[in-house]
C-alpha cells in the first residue's frame, strides 16, 4: 500500500483539479498528472449495474475497452460482491521491524534491511488458526501479501532466491499452508501484488524506493517478464485463487512522461491462465481495460474524506479496504484499533453503499495475529452470525437516510443482471417477487423511521424477534413510516421489509 506526504496548505485550492493515487499500506503524496477525478468529484448517488453485461472501460492510452469477461468471470464476480467482507493480511519480514511495511522507504540500504530474512522465524505461525478466527468472524475471502514493495517473496517462487523458504531459516511456504487451510475451511483466497519494487535494479525508478542503495539498471521488459512469471507460479501451483490485487502503480503518477505499465497486456495474461480469476488494482483512477472490480482505498465510495480516493465509481464490483487500526503492516507502536461498534457500523454501511468492506490486519513477526485483532473478529463475528442475512448477497440500497441505510435482498436475473444501485436515488422496489429491504437502524434515539418505498409492503417486522412493527404507508409520497417502540435497543436495529 501507500503513505501520504502531507501538503501544504497553498496546494488545496488546486485538489480539485487533481487525480489522487495511493495505496492502502500507508499513505502517498497526491499526484501531479494521471487519470481520474479530483477528490471528492465523485456522486454519491453514481448509479452502476455490475453483472448483466461487460463495463466499458478505459486503456492506459484512453482508447476504449475490447476486453469481455467470461461466463466463469462473471459469475466470480457475481460471488465476489456476494462476500461484503473480507480480512487483508500484510505480512513479510517488515514485520520484524515491527515500524509498518513501508520502513525499507525511510531510507534504509537494501542490505541492511534483507538481514531481517535470515532471522526470521514465526514460530507460531499456525495457517488453520488464522483462517478459524477470520471464518469465525463471517469474513468469506482473504487477501494476502504474496509480495509487497521490499521485493520479499513470502512464497516458495523460482524467480529469485529472495523468498520465505530459501533465504529465511523458517524454510516453510506460508502461502502453501495458508492456501491449504483456506480450502479446508471454504475460505476465498486472494493476492495481493505489488508491481512496484523497492530492491530489483532492473525496476525503472519511480517516486519511492530511491535511497535503499540500488544501482538502477531499467529494464522494464525484463521485470514485465519477472512479474508474469510469479504470477503465473501463484495461479497454478497455490489452489483456486479468487483475485488478484494489484498495488504501486501510483509510483509513476508524477513522470513527466506517462509511463507505460503494460497492464492491458498483463490483464490478459492473468485471464489467459485463469479467466475467472478477478483483477484489481488499486492505481485510485478509473479502471483499466480488463480489471475486474473497483477498489478504494481508506473510504467507502464516493467519500474520500483520506484523499485516496476520488475517482470516478465505476460499473464493477467494489471493494473498500480500510485498516483495523492505522497502519497496514505490523507497528508495535500503533493500537490505536477502531472498536468493534466501529467495525461493525463500516460493515453495514459498506454494504449499503454495494461494496465489501476489506479489513486489514498486521500479523506479528511471531506468525501471531494481534490479541486486539483477535478481539474484533470475534465481536465481529457474534454480530455477524445474528444479521449475517442482511449484509450477505445483498444489493446497494439507500446509504443517505437520516437514520441510517438499507440494503436490499432480490432474486438475481442473469438476463439483466444486477441494476440494483440505481434503487441508491429511488423507492426501493416493495412489490417485486421475492425483494426483501433491510432497514439498519444506526440512529439510536429514534422512535420512528420513514424511508421511500414503491409498494405498500406486505408485513415489516424486527428482524430479531420476527415479531410484527406497525406502519403507515403513504401512497401519495410513496413513503414508508415504520414505528420502532417494541424494538430493544442495539448499535444496529434491523428492520425486515417485505
Amino acid at each position: 500500500m501507500s503513505h501520504r506526504i502531507s501538503i501544504p496548505l497553498l496546494l488545496l485550492s488546486i485538489l480539485p483539479l487533481l487525480p489522487t493515487t495511493a495505496h492502502p499500506l500507508e499513505v502517498h503524496p497526491l499526484p501531479l498528472t494521471g487519470e481520474g477525478r479530483a477528490p471528492g468529484g465523485t456522486p454519491a448517488g453514481d448509479a452502476r449495474s455490475s453483472l448483466g453485461e461487460a463495463p466499458s472501460l478505459t486503456q492506459e492510452n484512453g482508447l476504449a475497452s475490447s476486453y469481455q469477461p467470461t461466463a466463469e468471470n462473471l459469475a466470480a464476480r457475481r460471488e465476489f460482491e456476494g462476500f461484503r467482507f473480507g480480512i487483508f493480511l500484510h505480512w513479510g519480514i517488515y514485520a520484524e521491524f515491527a515500524q509498518g511495511e513501508w520502513y525499507l522507504n525511510n531510507g534504509l540500504d537494501k542490505d541492511e534491511y534483507a538481514k531481517a530474512a535470515s532471522c526470521f522465524y514465526p514460530i507460531r505461525f499456525d495457517a488453520k488458526a488464522w483462517v478459524k478466527a477470520i471464518k469465525d468472524s463471517g469474513a468469506k475471502y482473504i487477501t494476502f501479501t504474496s509480495r509487497h514493495h521490499d521485493s520479499f517473496s513470502m512464497w516458495h517462487t523460482a524467480e529469485t532466491p529472495y523468498n520465505i523458504v530459501d533465504a529465511t531459516p523458517f524454510r516453510r511456504d506460508v502461502l502453501k499452508e495458508l492456501s491449504d487451510a483456506c480450502q479446508q475451511e471454504g475460505i476465498r483466497l486472494h493476492l495481493y501484488y505489488s508491481i512496484l519494487d523497492w530492491i530489483r535494479a532492473d525496476y525503472p525508478l519511480g517516486r519511492t524506493g530511491l535511497r535503499t542503495g540500488r544501482t538502477p539498471a531499467p529494464n522494464y521488459d525484463t521485470y514485465f517478464q519477472f512479474m508474469k512469471n510469479q504470477v503465473r507460479e501463484l495461479l497454478t501451483q497455490y489452489g483456486p485463487i479468487g483475485a488478484v490485487w494489484l498495488d504501486g502503480y501510483w509510483d509513476h503518477d508524477s513522470d513527466s512522461i506517462p509511463f507505460d505499465w503494460r497492464m492491458p497486456e498483463f490483464y490478459r495474461y492473468i485471464h489467459s491462465i485463469n479467466p475467472a480469476c478477478l483483477i484489481g488494482n488499486n492505481h485510485h483512477i478509473a479502471p483499466i481495460e480488463g480489471e475486474d472490480f473497483q477498489m478504494f482505498e481508506r473510504d467507502l465510495p464516493g467519500e474520500n474524506t483520506a484523499g485516496l480516493s476520488g475517482q470516478d465509481i465505476s460499473a464493477l464490483p467494489l471493494e473498500m479496504c480500510q485498516t483495523m487500526n492505522g497502519m497496514w503492516g505490523y507497528k508495535v507502536a500503533d493500537q490505536n484499533y477502531k472498536s468493534t461498534d466501529a467495525l461493525i457500523t463500516l460493515i453495514v454501511r459498506a454494504a449499503a453503499k454495494g461494496t465489501n468492506l476489506l479489513l486489514n490486519i498486521g500479523p506479528q513477526p511471531n506468525g501471531e495475529l494481534p490479541a486486539t485483532a483477535l478481539d474484533r473478529l470475534q465481536g465481529i463475528g457474534c454480530w455477524m452470525r445474528q444479521y449475517g442475512q442482511s449484509i450477505y448477497n445483498t444489493q446497494r440500497g439507500r446509504d443517505d437516510l437520516p437514520w441510517g441505510v438499507t440494503t436490499i435482498q432480490a432474486p438475481y436475473n442473469p438476463l439483466v443482471g444486477d441494476k440494483s444501485s440505481k434503487q441508491s436515488t429511488s423507492t426501493h422496489p416493495r412489490g417485486a417477487a421475492g425483494v426483501t429491504t433491510f432497514a439498519h437502524v444506526l440512529d439510536t434515539t429514534a422512535t420512528t423511521i420513514t424511508l421511500p418505498m414503491a409498494k405498500k409492503p406486505r408485513i415489516v417486522t424486527d428482524f430479531v424477534t420476527h415479531q410484527p412493527l406497525p406502519f403507515a404507508y403513504n401512497k401519495k409520497k410513496a413513503e414508508l413510516t415504520i414505528h420502532l417502540s417494541g424494538m430493544a435497543p442495539a448499535l444496529d436495529r434491523v428492520v425486515r421489509v417485505e
